[in-house]
C-alpha cells in the first residue's frame, strides 16, 4: 500500500503551503456542519425553526463545496497524514487519501441534499431547530469518522454518528414505535461500541499506538512474513463482529424497517455513512482484518445469508419505505458479501453507487406510489418455462465470465468480483424475461442481450477504474483458497440464482396453501423483529406508552 507522507505538527514540522490548504480545506468540510449545528441549538432556544433549517442548508452547501475544493487540492498534493505531536495516544490526527475524498465527497453531497429537503418538509413542524440541530451534528460526526486517521478518533466519531442519530429517530417522541425502534438500535449500537472498544485496546496491545499509518505498516509486515498472533487474530474478529452490528445484518437487523416511523430525510441520510458504516470500516481497517482469513470468510458468509433473507421479506412488503429499508438490508448483507470475498474497491464502488440510488428513493418515495400503479405487475407465463429461465440465468453468468476474461479477470485470482457480476447479471436478465414473458417481443431478447453485454462491459470498466484508483489504500487480498471456500461461493451463487427461480413461480404457487404460510411468516419478517422487540422491553421495562414516549432519552 502506497502510506500518505506523514507530517506531525503542534510539536514538530510544520506541513508545507499546498498541504497546508489541503488539511484546511479536508477539516473545513466536518467543521462546518458541526458549526451549523451549534447555530442550530441557538434557535432552538430562540424556537426560530425556519432560520435554522436555512442556515443548516447553506452550511450543508458549503461543506460540499469545501469538499470539492479538497478534492482538487489532492489532485495536486497527492495524500498525507497529519497528526499532533506530543502523547501517542492524543486523538488528533487525519488521514486523507483516495478513500478519504470520495467518502467526503459522497457525505458531503448527500449531506447538502437532505438538511435542503428537510427544510421544505418540516417547515412549520415545532421542532424544526431541533431537528436541524441533530441533522448537521450527525453529519458532522459521520465526516470526522471519514476523516479519522487513527482509531481513538474513529472510535469517538463512530459512537458519536450513533448517538446524534438516536436523537433524530427518536424525534417525534409521541410515537410508540419510533421510541421502541430507537431503543432496539441503541442496543445493538452499544454492542457494536464495545466491539470496537475492544478493537481500540487490542490494537493498543498489538502495536502500541492507535495511529493508522503505523498500525497499517506492522500489519501488512506480519501478513507478508506469516508472523500471524492471538492479538491480531482477535483484533479481526472484533472489527468484523462491529461491522456487523453496524450494518444491520441478520438477525440484528430488526431495527431498520421499523424505523420508518422517523421524517424521510433520516432515513435517507442513514445512507450517508451510516448504515454502510460497517463497509467503510472494512475497508478502512482492511490491513488488519485480512490478516484473519476466517473472520473474512464469516463476513462473506453472513452478508450472503442477509442478503438472500432480505430479498425474500422484501418481495412481500407493502409499504413503500419498509420495501425500502428491507432492500437496503438486503444491499449492506452484498456489501459485506463483497469485503468478506476480498473485492474491497468494488465495495466502495457498491457503497458510493447504493448510497445515492437509496437515498433518492427515499427522497422521492411519495411518487413512488403512483409509478407502482403504472409499473409491471408479474402474470402466471414466467412461471411457466422454469427451465428457460434457468437456461437463461445461467448464460447471463456465462457471458459475465466471459466478459471478465475479457477484462483480465480470472475466477482463481477474483472470485469475488466474478461471483458479484453474475450475481448482477442474473438479476438484469431476470428483469428483461419478465417483460419478454409479458409482451412475447422477439426484440427484447435482442436488445436484452445487447443491454446485457453493455452492463456487463460497464461493470468491470468500473471496477478496473475504482481498483486502479484505490490502488495502494485498499489491501490486495487474494489468498490461496481451499476447496470447501471455493464451494462456500459456488453455494452463494446457486442460492441467488435459486432465489430468483423462485420468485418467478410466485404467481403459479399463489394458491399453494405452504407457500401462503411462508408469506404470511415472511411478511412479519419470521418473527424476528417481536423477538428483539420483546427482549427491548424486558431491557427497559416494557412497551413505551404514549406519555412515556415523549422523552428522547433511551
Amino acid at each position: 500500500m502506497n502510506e500518505p507522507t506523514p507530517v506531525e505538527s503542534l510539536a514538530g514540522p510544520v506541513p508545507d503551503a499546498a498541504n497546508l490548504l489541503l488539511l484546511g480545506t479536508v477539516l473545513l468540510v466536518p467543521l462546518l456542519p458541526l458549526i451549523a449545528g451549534g447555530w442550530a441549538a441557538v434557535g432552538r432556544r430562540e424556537t426560530n425553526g425556519a432560520r435554522s433549517a436555512r442556515l443548516t442548508a447553506g452550511f450543508g452547501l458549503a461543506a460540499f463545496l469545501s469538499a470539492v475544493a479538497a478534492a482538487v487540492v489532492f489532485a495536486v498534493t497527492g495524500p498525507f497524514d497529519w497528526k499532533a505531536g506530543g502523547a501517542p495516544w492524543l486523538p488528533l490526527g487525519f488521514r486523507v487519501d483516495v478513500l478519504t475524498v470520495v467518502m467526503l465527497l459522497l457525505v458531503s453531497f448527500l449531506g447538502a441534499v437532505v438538511t435542503r429537503y428537510a427544510r421544505h418538509y418540516l417547515a412549520g413542524d415545532p421542532g424544526q431547530a431541533r431537528f436541524s440541530q441533530w441533522l448537521s451534528l450527525t453529519v458532522a460526526a459521520v465526516l470526522t469518522l471519514v476523516v479519522a486517521g487513527n482509531l481513538l478518533l474513529f472510535t469517538f466519531a463512530w459512537m458519536a454518528t450513533s448517538l446524534c442519530l438516536h436523537r433524530l429517530l427518536t424525534f417525534y417522541g409521541g410515537r410508540p414505535a419510533a421510541i421502541l425502534a430507537a431503543r432496539k438500535k441503541f442496543l445493538i449500537s452499544r454492542l457494536g461500541d464495545a466491539c470496537l472498544v475492544g478493537a481500540l485496546a487490542l490494537a493498543w496491545q498489538c502495536f502500541g499506538t492507535w495511529d493508522f499509518g503505523a498500525m497499517f505498516a506492522a500489519a501488512e509486515s506480519a501478513r507478508a512474513s506469516g508472523a500471524g498472533s492471538p492479538c491480531l487474530s482477535w483484533l479481526a474478529w472484533l472489527l468484523v463482529a462491529a461491522a456487523l452490528l453496524k450494518s444491520a445484518q441478520f438477525p440484528f437487523h430488526s431495527w431498520l424497517p421499523d424505523t420508518m416511523e422517523t421524517p424521510t430525510p433520516v432515513s435517507a441520510l442513514m445512507h450517508a455513512g451510516i448504515i454502510n458504516a460497517g463497509g467503510f470500516l472494512v475497508v478502512r481497517l482492511g490491513p488488519m482484518v485480512v490478516n484473519e482469513p476466517a473472520a473474512l470468510n464469516t463476513l462473506a458468509l453472513a452478508g450472503a445469508f442477509t442478503a438472500l433473507f432480505a430479498s425474500v421479506v422484501m418481495l412481500t412488503q407493502v409499504s413503500v419505505k419498509r420495501s425500502l429499508a428491507y432492500s437496503t438490508i438486503a444491499q449492506m448483507g452484498f456489501m459485506m458479501l463483497q469485503c468478506g470475498l476480498g473485492a474491497f474497491s468494488l465495495a466502495i464502488l457498491h457503497l458510493v453507487a447504493h448510497s445515492l440510488y437509496k437515498a433518492h428513493a427515499f427522497l422521492s418515495s411519495g411518487g413512488v406510489i403512483e409509478l407502482k400503479r403504472s409499473a409491471w405487475v408479474p402474470s402466471e407465463r414466467p412461471s411457466s418455462h422454469p427451465g428457460m429461465l434457468l437456461l437463461v440465468l445461467l448464460s447471463a453468468a456465462g457471458a459475465t465470465f466471459g466478459m471478465g476474461a475479457l477484462f483480465g479477470v480470472s475466477f482463481a485470482a477474483d472470485p469475488g468480483v466474478l461471483l458479484l457480476g453474475a450475481i448482477f447479471m442474473m438479476g438484469l436478465a431476470y428483469l428483461f424475461w419478465n417483460l419478454w414473458a409479458t409482451s412475447h417481443e422477439p426484440a427484447l431478447l435482442g436488445w436484452g442481450g445487447l443491454l446485457g453485454l453493455a452492463a456487463a462491459a460497464a461493470y468491470f470498466g468500473l471496477h478496473a477504474g475504482f481498483h486502479r484508483l484505490l490502488a495502494g489504500v485498499v489491501p490486495a487480498y487474494a489468498p490461496e483458497r481451499s476447496a470447501m471456500e471455493y464451494g462456500v461461493i459456488g453455494l452463494i451463487g446457486v442460492l441467488f440464482l435459486g432465489v430468483l427461480v423462485f420468485q418467478s413461480q410466485l404467481p403459479a404457487l399463489s394458491g399453494n396453501a405452504l407457500v401462503r404460510r411462508l408469506y404470511v411468516h415472511a411478511f412479519r419478517g419470521f418473527y424476528l423483529g417481536t423477538w428483539a422487540n420483546r427482549v427491548t422491553g424486558k431491557l427497559f421495562g416494557g412497551a413505551p406508552s404514549r406519555s412515556a414516549a415523549v422523552s428522547t432519552r433511551p
